[in-house]
């Protein structure tokens, strides 16, 4: 590794070791932000978890379970402890699945993230940028909320982490984990974790490699996914108010390590978020990649030679005035063909116009004729009807006459023989 390299020792103080103080300084200065997304259905505890967290009211109007789409709303606030601040946005789901049909339930969220993306993405490529002001809306983790069923992750669960594990950090909580007993929560975190697994969804893990936190987050991981309880409520306990959820069977502590897992959670955030930061960066850089790939720019040629990024912009202008061009060209002959069809219609619609008044006349005297020849033959085929029928009712009067002459003969031959009957 020290090839090329030579290390010098300093006769007297040069002072560059007061550069991570000079970058603390400046750090503290500008603040910090941190972005968080709860995913969860409606009345999990999600705003009740996050007031918990950081010690502030996140309670907004409570949302109702007829939405006909997943909402995502943000919250932005700024909290300072001792000289640092930090910029957190909460950004809640609302309606996750109250939905019928919930094949798509995941989508506004995916979304969601791809377009923070897309907006810090844009930021860069301006021609004058202002990333050191600018605010970060990229999402550093998510806590996605389980419901407390104490069986099995639902089929949404699976759908919508396994189409955000390669965008953002999750780490999955059970929400209201004070509604199951310890031993089902541990049967319960031990079900979630081999699913997971089985399912190939990769969850967030807190870094090993760093000493200073390597045994720590070691034992936190084996607590995933975390069973929280969240709430802003106090109940006076001795002489003490703590926070707490206060039940007709007992108390559950909120900030008690062996009732609930919120103190890991925060603790886990706080310890590692700026690991949380540098995976999302690392999420950014991949979508950033494929964006750009998508937009025709690339790092190397044709000929596996380095392409620098005006010879690429270039060759995209040039693409793009070409098929300007042949649009251009298209158009234009389209543009040409209706014009001669037109012209076309308009002579033929001029040379009937000016057709002289004789040839119409012939024309008229034409279809007139052949009218007459028509009327003509439907006379002759109705005249022919009417002969024979004259020729029928002829034949039928006959026939009618022969009957009624028949008919005296008959009644004079049986009068006669009646008459010999008395006779005798």
């Amino acid at each position: 590794q020290n090839v090329g390299r030579r290390t010098l020792s300093l006769s007297a103080h040069v002072g560059f070791d007061s550069l991570p103080d000079q970058l603390l300084r400046k750090s503290i200065k500008h603040g910090f932000c941190f972005n968080i997304l709860c995913i969860g259905e409606t009345g999990i505890g999600k705003s009740a978890l996050m007031s918990s967290l950081f010690n502030i009211n996140f309670e907004d109007s409570p949302s109702t379970h007829f939405l006909s789409s997943v909402q995502l709303r943000a919250q932005t606030c700024e909290l300072q402890e001792s000289n640092v601040v930090l910029k957190l946005t909460v950004v809640k789901t609302a309606g996750f699945g109250d939905q019928v049909n919930k094949v798509d339930t995941y989508q506004p969220i995916v979304d969601y993230i791809d377009a923070q993306f897309e907006a810090y993405l844009e930021e860069e490529l301006k021609v004058i940028r202002s990333l050191f002001s600018y605010h970060d809306t990229r999402i550093h983790v998510c806590l996605y909320f389980i419901s407390p069923t104490g069986r099995s992750l639902k089929t949404i669960d699976l759908l919508t982490m396994r189409s955000l594990d390669s965008k953002v950090n999750i780490i999955p909580v059970i929400g209201k984990a004070d509604s199951i007993s310890k031993a089902e929560l541990q049967e319960f975190k031990k079900k979630i974790m081999s699913e997971l697994v089985s399912n190939g969804i990769q969850i967030y893990q807190f870094p090993t490699d760093d000493e200073t936190v390597s045994e720590i987050n070691t034992i936190t991981n084996g607590y995933l996914p975390f069973a929280v309880v969240g709430s802003m409520e106090k109940v006076k306990i001795g002489n003490k108010m703590v926070r707490a959820r206060q039940y007709p069977w007992g108390i559950v502590k909120v900030e008690n390590e062996s009732h609930c897992d919120t103190i890991k959670l925060r603790r886990m955030l706080c310890t590692n978020m700026e690991d949380l930061k540098e995976k999302t960066r690392a999420y950014y850089e991949l979508y950033r990649r494929r964006r750009l790939e998508k937009l025709g720019c690339r790092d190397i040629g044709p000929e596996n030679k380095p392409v620098s990024l005006q010879e690429v912009i270039e060759a995209k202008r040039l693409e793009f005035c070409l098929e300007m061009e042949r649009k251009e060209e298209e158009i234009k002959q389209r543009f040409l063909q209706r014009v001669n069809e037109k012209a076309a219609m308009l002579e033929e619609a001029e040379q009937q116009a000016s057709m002289p008044v004789l040839t119409k006349y012939a024309r008229l005297m034409l279809m007139h004729q052949e009218e007459e020849l028509k009327l003509e033959e439907k006379k002759k085929l109705l005249e022919d009807e009417i002969a024979q029928f004259i020729e029928k009712k002829a034949i039928t009067v006959s026939i009618q006459s022969q009957v009624s002459v028949s008919t005296p003969v008959v009644s004079l031959k049986t009068q006669g023989l009646q008459k010999v009957s008395a006779d005798a």
